[in-house]
């Protein structure tokens, strides 16, 4: 099994891409793809079709997928992105700031 250096509620900040240097906050996480879903980022338009009768079709907006090497973890602390290291604190595995030591 894969595992990221982010996780679902995290807030992150975009490092690359047409949305470098904005953050958000993290929705949805595929390990397995690499992939992550963030919350009013990547905009992209989908074609909905009707799915029933009655029901509207047309364009639609909404966050599409990218890959998570794309951002880092916002630490809640110093506030500035950064990687992640890990500590053990009775009997367990926390994420910490590698700037600041602040649990994430």
């Amino acid at each position: 099994m894969n595992s990221l250096h982010v996780k679902k509620g995290d807030e992150v900040m975009v490092i690359s891409g047409r949305d470098k240097g904005k953050k958000g906050k993290v929705l949805e996480v595929s390990p397995k793809e690499g992939k992550i879903i963030v919350e009013g980022r990547n905009i992209v338009t989908k074609h909905v079709k009707p799915k029933k009768a009655g029901q509207l079709g047309g364009i639609v907006k909404a966050e599409g997928a990218f890959y998570a090497c794309k951002v880092m973890p916002v630490c809640p602390k110093c506030d500035k992105p950064t990687r992640v290291g890990s500590e053990i604190k009775k009997d367990e595995k926390i994420r910490v700031c590698k700037k600041c030591g602040a649990e994430l």
